[in-house]
């Protein structure tokens, strides 16, 4: 029995060990990528930076793109917190409401961050040279919130808390209510980051809509865009 419980031990440590390497890696890949752009890093240059060998690296991650996801989805998985499966789904109009609320503060606390701003203008700068940039940043971020949120409203509507729609594209509207234009004007650097009041407020705002939901009438509706293929 004393050989399997420190073999067990010398699991945990190893797993350990890897997410602490895993996490110097993905911090110096995203210093890199920020101060010389995606294109210009090499795998050499994280491994470098976060001092592990080529070995460690990769039986991390088989490429660089793998290692920028990594990046991305670091900054923009935790906004979505409140949507995790394993919280209850709320029973009442005020409990899904306060939920609806929470994560509007969550995903605008989350893309106002500095670190999360630089991937916006990283994936901008790197359109042409590296477009998966900007794809993954779709993927792991607004597509990724749309797809849990929907998720959500289904449950919601199965349990008439919210009115009859598509869920989509209630979510959609949710969230275009949540942002407006203020992701463009903090990435022209011509607004200030929002204070907690705006962002309650955006939150609310967008809480509302959703739980008040009127479809438009079909002419008025704009065809959802597919993604780059």
């Amino acid at each position: 029995m004393k050989p399997k419980r420190r073999s067990n031990v010398s699991h945990a440590k190893a797993k350990h060990l890897s997410s602490s390497i895993r996490q110097r890696v993905v911090n110096a890949a995203f210093t890199l990528f920020r101060d010389q752009g995606f294109s210009s890093t090499s795998m050499l240059d994280i491994v470098s930076r976060a001092r592990v060998s080529k070995r460690d690296l990769y039986a991390l991650f088989n490429n660089k793109h793998a290692v920028l996801a990594a990046c991305i989805s670091g900054r923009t998985q935790p906004a979505r917190r409140p949507l995790d499966p394993t919280i209850p789904m709320p029973q009442t109009r005020e409990a899904l409401a306060a939920l609806l609320v929470e994560l509007g503060a969550s995903i605008l606390n989350m893309a106002c961050h500095p670190n999360v701003l630089t991937v916006f203008r990283l994936a901008i700068a790197e359109s042409d040279r590296a477009p998966e940039i900007a794809r993954t940043l779709h993927r792991n971020g607004r597509e990724a919130n749309q797809k849990a949120l929907a998720e959500l409203v289904r449950k919601a509507q199965s349990l008439g808390l919210v009115p009859a729609g598509e869920p989509g594209a209630m979510a959609a509207g949710y969230f275009s209510a949540l942002w407006g234009d203020l992701l463009v004007g903090l990435l022209l650097r011509v607004w200030e980051a929002p204070t907690k009041r705006e962002i309650e407020f955006r939150a609310c705002a967008a809480t509302e809509m959703l739980m008040a939901w009127q479809p438009r009438p079909l002419k008025s509706r704009i065809p959802p865009r597919t993604g780059a293929r």
